[in-house]
This record gives C-alpha cells, sequence and structure tokens, in this order.
C-alpha cells in the first residue's frame, strides 16, 4: 500500500504492538479482545455485543471478501447484525485491500473508514492472543503516528443504553405476539423469530412492558457487565411472577440469572468464536455454538428452581439455564449464528412451540 501510516497499539500491561493503518487513521481505545472464527467479519463488527472493544481476528488473512452492499429486508440491512460498526478498532495479521464476493460492495478498509473506525495489520496477533490468554482480557488504545488517546474500560458504562433501539419498533404479522426487549439485539434473532409465525414488538432495554399484551418475552444478546441494567432486571424479575414463556440469549441468560438471584461473573479473555462445544444437561448430546460474550453466569448460584441447560465442554461454565416448572430458559450461545454454525436453531421452535402450549 502507498502512502502507509504506523499505527501503535498498547496494551495496558505496557505491552506495545506496532503495524499500519487501514481504515480510518484514528486513536480509539476499549477493551481488547479477540475471536478465533475463519468467517463472518461483517456479521461480528457489526453486532452490539461488542461495543466499546477492540477487536482481534487470529485468523490470518482478512479483507478478500470485503463489505457486503446494503440491501433491507424486512427493514433490517440483509447481510449485517444491525444498522452499524459498533467495534471501536479492528486487529488483524494480514489485510487484503483486494476483494473478491459475489455481493461485495466495497472493501473492508474503506468500509471502516467510512464509519471512523480504525485499522491495524501487521500486527503478530498470534502473539498478542497468547498475551491475552495468558493475563486476561486487558484495556487497549490504538494510536496512528502523531495520534494520543486514554487508556478507556467500557464496562464500566451502561453500553446496552447506547445500542438499545429507542423507540417501540413492530416487525411481522404473525400469530404469536413476541415482547423483545433490545439491549443490543444481532438482526438475525428478528428474522428467525419472523420466519415462524410472529409479530415482533421490539421495545427499549428499560422499557416497562408489564401492562402490554404479548404471547412470549424474548431477551436479547447484548454489551457490557449485565449488572448494569438494573431496570431491565427488575422487570424480568417481575415477569418471572407471571408464565408466559421467556427465551433469553446470550447477555439475555445473564440478565435472566441476575432477575433469579444468582450471580454472575467476569471471564478471563471471555468466549468469542464460531466452534465452542456445549452440551446439553442431562444428556450426551453435544452442540457446536457461536459465542460472543465476557461475563458468565455462577452455576453455583442459581436458586433451587433452576437448574443449567447447557454447559461448555471446555471449561464447564453455563451455557444456559432453564426454570424447573415454568416455561422459561436461555442460552448463553447464539443459536441465531450468522455467520457460524446453526446446530441449535431448533430452540427458536422450542419457544414458539411454549408459547403455543401456553395459548391452549
Amino acid at each position: 500500500m502507498k502512502n502507509r501510516i504506523r499505527i501503535k497499539l498498547t496494551l495496558e500491561d505496557g505491552t506495545i504492538f506496532h503495524g499500519w493503518s487501514f481504515g480510518a487513521p484514528v486513536a480509539a481505545a476499549g477493551e481488547v479482545v479477540f475471536n478465533t472464527a475463519m468467517t463472518g467479519y461483517p456479521e461480528s463488527l457489526t453486532d452490539p455485543s461488542y461495543k466499546g472493544q477492540i477487536l482481534c481476528l487470529t485468523y490470518p488473512l482478512v479483507g478478500n471478501y470485503g463489505a457486503p452492499a446494503l440491501s433491507e429486508e424486512n427493514n433490517l440491512y440483509s447481510f449485517y447484525e444491525s444498522s452499524s460498526i459498533h467495534i471501536s478498532g479492528l486487529i488483524v495479521s494480514d489485510y487484503s485491500s483486494d476483494y473478491s464476493h459475489w455481493n461485495a460492495n466495497e472493501s473492508l478498509g474503506d468500509w471502516l473508514g467510512r464509519n471512523n473506525i480504525p485499522g491495524v495489520y501487521g500486527i503478530d496477533t498470534r502473539a498478542l492472543t497468547k498475551r491475552i490468554r495468558e493475563k486476561g482480557v486487558m484495556l487497549g488504545k490504538l494510536e496512528p503516528e502523531g495520534a494520543v488517546t486514554d487508556f478507556y474500560d467500557p464496562n464500566k458504562t451502561n453500553l446496552v443504553a447506547g445500542v438499545s433501539t429507542r423507540e417501540i419498533k413492530r416487525y411481522g404479522s404473525g400469530k404469536y405476539r413476541i415482547m423483545l426487549v433490545d439491549c443490543g439485539v444481532k438482526y438475525n434473532i428478528i428474522r428467525n423469530l419472523l420466519k415462524r409465525d410472529t409479530t415482533i414488538i421490539r421495545v427499549p432495554w428499560d422499557y416497562n412492558y408489564s401492562k402490554e399484551e404479548y404471547d412470549g418475552l424474548f431477551l436479547t444478546n447484548g454489551p457490557g457487565d449485565p449488572k448494569m441494567c438494573s431496570t431491565t432486571i427488575e422487570h424480568i424479575a417481575c415477569s418471572f411472577s407471571g408464565t408466559k414463556p421467556i427465551f433469553g440469549i446470550c447477555l439475555g441468560n445473564q440478565l435472566m440469572a441476575l432477575a433469579s438471584g444468582a450471580d454472575t461473573y467476569k471471564l478471563k479473555y471471555g468466549h468469542r468464536s464460531h466452534n465452542q462445544p456445549v452440551i446439553r444437561a442431562g444428556t450426551e448430546k453435544a452442540y457446536i455454538t457461536s459465542q460472543n460474550h465476557g461475563y458468565a453466569v455462577d452455576n453455583e448460584t442459581l436458586p433451587a428452581d433452576w437448574e443449567p441447560l447447557f454447559i461448555n465442554l471446555n471449561d464447564n461454565t453455563n451455557e444456559g439455564m432453564r426454570h424447573r416448572t415454568k416455561p422459561f430458559f436461555s442460552t448463553q450461545f447464539h443459536p441465531e449464528a450468522s455467520g457460524g454454525p446453526t446446530d441449535t436453531d431448533f430452540l427458536f421452535d422450542e419457544f414458539i412451540e411454549n408459547i403455543r402450549l401456553s395459548m391452549q
């Protein structure tokens, strides 16, 4: 590339990496995390769960299929998980400005540049990932030549409030009325629900839906520390007194746990990949899942009327929970995965079946 700009990545432990800038030549700060997926960067970059994070992609060659064109279906961008990029910065080993894909509209660098997001390539992402695995997730900052910035801890702010919808939105005209609490929803969650004869009412993260008419409650994914969402937790706790089916994904799993009286904790470096194996509790059935979270539910603190639904086969952490007698369940992983494995897509069917039975 001509006229390359040097850029420095500094971790809070003092470790420094040098590389070359692509995207926007601006400074950025946040929490440095890594994702081990081979494909799917358009989905990852637009996943609201990455808000406030500098994302390192461990797959060595990135950018070769560019960025998709903008097209809409059901008032949702077809090939993205939200309407904007949510990461604070992107780190790759080898960036390809030459792209080739039937749906490509521009290069990854141009897409980042238009959204004022910095990228850096030429960094040893294996060394960076090993550092994070050894030390744990750390704050970091990207500084192009001539630019400086301070470290920023996104987990000290309510990130959910920044990515949630600010107004009530409606999708579809199906039989089952779903109240979707938007904590940073991925579009593919909405797409999966719409495939199943639903009408979706998408409401802000702190909306009090207790007096609304609906058949099932859906709690979405989202960024940051779940304990920041105290208002949402209070509303969920009130919902537990009823019997209308509830399904939570990712942050939704953590919020349900907190509402039940259980606790959550921060993982050392989080789970962010497309190939995390989980097992359904009480069975020998394993599934391959897509994940993106930095916090987990403490199984030891689950109340007596709740039990784990899935367990991570790598580290035995909680991957979901369910109520022993009521139609409430959740997953820590993403059954709507896009791009990623769809082994657990059937959980949307289970949610709808719970609703159907509750309406009889």
